[in-house]
């Protein structure tokens, strides 16, 4: 399982709230493209959202759903990404100083995702887990404006006022 580890210059509630937003995970997650829907009721367990995870050109649409959630301190989520297999994260926010120490870990949930899973794949996931931490970062500490969604589209985000929304990376 790949662990990362982050400091953010936020508490942990305020981390919590950017983690509670579904469609913040299209702009934070290396290679969700978009989040579709999303749970009224996210982030409480058996809760989900739709999402659009690039796979070189390749656009796959699955589902992320909540496992474990207690905030603001705990998240695991059950990644779907198939025909590539399902995976587990798992997100532990501690309160550190007047911010908050993230730890994420990542590994595989399914027999076809676990036949791939070896110590090269590890080194992948947590280099692209040192990016996605960075991004949620940048969320949380206001360096970066918010992602345009499918959800959100037409909504406050891009309204030319403070130039142009700006979509997730990949």
């Amino acid at each position: 399982m790949a662990t990362t580890h982050k400091q953010i210059a936020a508490p942990p509630e305020r981390v919590w709230a950017v983690l509670a937003d579904p469609d913040n995970y299209a702009h934070w997650v290396v290679g969700s493209r978009d989040v579709r829907d999303a749970d009224p009721t996210f982030p409480a367990e058996g809760a989900s959202f739709g999402h659009t995870f690039a796979f070189g050109p390749i656009d796959l649409r699955d589902e992320t759903e909540v496992v474990e959630s207690d905030a603001p301190r705990r998240l695991v989520l059950h990644v779907k990404a198939r025909p590539l297999g399902r995976g587990t994260v798992e997100l532990d926010l501690a309160a550190v100083g007047d911010g908050t120490h993230v730890t994420m870990h990542e590994g595989p949930a399914s027999p076809v995702a676990r036949l791939f899973y070896n110590p090269l794949m590890d080194l992948v996931l947590h280099g692209r887990n040192v990016e996605a931490l960075r991004r949620l970062a940048a969320l949380v500490e206001g360096r970066h404006p918010e992602p345009q969604t499918s959800r959100n589209a037409g909504h406050d985000a891009g309204d030319g006022e403070d130039g142009p929304a700006v979509g997730p990376e990949r």
